[in-house]
């Protein structure tokens, strides 16, 4: 690491830590040269990742879209923050994980009704409304009735 004083080149590590957001390590260094001592921070290289829209546009992810998604579907229900913000927590990084540079929106509507499924019954026929654009009250019908068919199964009926 450079030493912004002197420009040495050479330096030593004095202290290491997380940064407050632990996003990152901050270094304190000392210049082997000039002896003075300046701070660096270390943090993870990420690509982003784009979104494919339907209408073949891309966009650069952005989980507060899917986050405020949610949060819009959940109005008015009994689901707690807590479980919203792991809900969201966990589909970013099933987004991340699929090392992938690019993901359908599709996909992504997949995973968060996949979620609200387990998380709120009413949510999750709420955002598939949205998502896969019921045209009328049949096919919203089909949907609850697969649903009610999917609880009767977990329930042993």
């Amino acid at each position: 690491m450079k030493c912004p004083y002197c420009g040495n080149m050479d330096s030593k590590v004095v202290d290491s830590r997380l940064s407050d957001d632990g996003a990152s390590i901050r270094r304190r260094r000392e210049c082997t040269s000039c002896g003075k001592r300046y701070t660096t921070y270390e943090k993870v290289e990420s690509t982003p990742i784009l979104v494919i829209k339907n209408n073949g546009n891309r966009q650069i992810f952005d989980i507060n879209k899917i986050k405020n998604g949610i949060i819009k579907a959940c109005e008015k229900r009994p689901v707690p923050m807590a479980k919203i913000e792991k809900m969201v927590s966990d589909i970013e990084k099933q987004v991340n994980n699929t090392l992938a540079q690019e993901i359908s929106s599709k996909k992504i509507g997949e995973m968060v009704m996949e979620g609200l499924k387990e998380l709120d019954e009413v949510a999750y026929v709420r955002f598939a409304s949205v998502h896969r654009q019921f045209k009328d009250i049949n096919t919203l019908l089909e949907e609850i009735k697969k649903l009610t068919q999917a609880d009767a199964l977990k329930k042993g009926e």
